[in-house]
């Protein structure tokens, strides 16, 4: 199977924005390996919060220039951020050491958005936090949500059962996953352009869950046709499942 990203269809150069739940770390980090494995340099950061030991996992923490240039002169991977007042925690920088960032690695990766460990989230009306001319913004919904309670595998479930009009305790199917992915109101929320949009529907980590996947992907490219969808278990030496276009 093809590579995170060829099968998101990712580009090679600019700000790439992650939302939603069930696997954004894992996915930041998988893709800054995968630059690391072609000799290519990457910058992470956050829009929000990380933990430091997740930005500490990818690279060198840089919160100032000099400290940028150095780590990516020492590394394929740094991280930029500033440490946050939470302990343990790390914060958004300024917008011009992304831009510096973006010039020395040539891609810059952010996790843009809060799912407090859930699977699936619905945005409340500050997030998600987008890298400003986002080259490309992926959705990821972890499957583990499907044939559950809204209240137990999605954050700020009100809001999700209010998007589709379903009360908090109502199973999550395929169908809905799809809609709080595409919805403007959900996944695809400050996107604009479907061009710019990936989702990658991760723990498909069996025979069912990938049935699952290929269902939820039908509905994805129902809603937004053309939209790269693909099915994933970032936690797996090889992680990509399927590809819901061609490769």
């Amino acid at each position: 199977m093809c590579p995170l990203f060829q099968a998101l269809a990712l580009p090679d150069r600019g700000f790439v924005s992650l939302v939603g739940g069930g696997g954004k770390s894992t996915l930041l980090l998988r893709l800054a390996r995968e630059r690391q494995a072609r000799g290519l340099r990457t910058a992470v950061t956050t829009t929000t919060r990380i933990l430091r030991a997740q930005g500490e996992a990818a690279g060198p923490v840089a919160g100032d220039l000099s400290a940028l240039e150095a780590a990516l002169a020492r590394s394929l991977t740094a991280c930029a951020a500033l440490p946050a007042p939470e302990p343990g925690k790390l914060a958004p920088p300024p917008q011009a050491l992304l831009d510096r960032a973006l010039e020395l690695a040539g891609l810059v990766v952010a996790e843009a958005d809060g799912a407090h460990g859930r699977p699936v989230k619905a945005p409340a009306g500050h997030e998600p936090c987008l890298l400003p001319r986002s080259a490309a913004v992926v959705a990821v919904a972890g499957l583990s949500a499907l044939g559950r309670p809204l209240a137990e595998v999605c954050h700020r479930p009100e809001l999700a059962a209010r998007l589709l009009g379903v009360p908090r305790d109502a199973l999550l199917t395929p169908e809905g996953l799809a809609r709080l992915l595409t919805s403007e109101a959900g996944q695809f929320k400050g996107v604009g352009d479907p061009a710019r949009f990936r989702v990658l529907l991760n723990q498909a980590d069996g025979p069912e869950t990938l049935v699952l996947a290929r269902e939820t992907a039908a509905a994805v490219r129902a809603l937004l046709p053309g939209v790269p969808v693909a099915a994933a278990a970032l936690r797996e030496p090889e992680p990509v499942k399927e590809v819901f276009f061609p490769c």
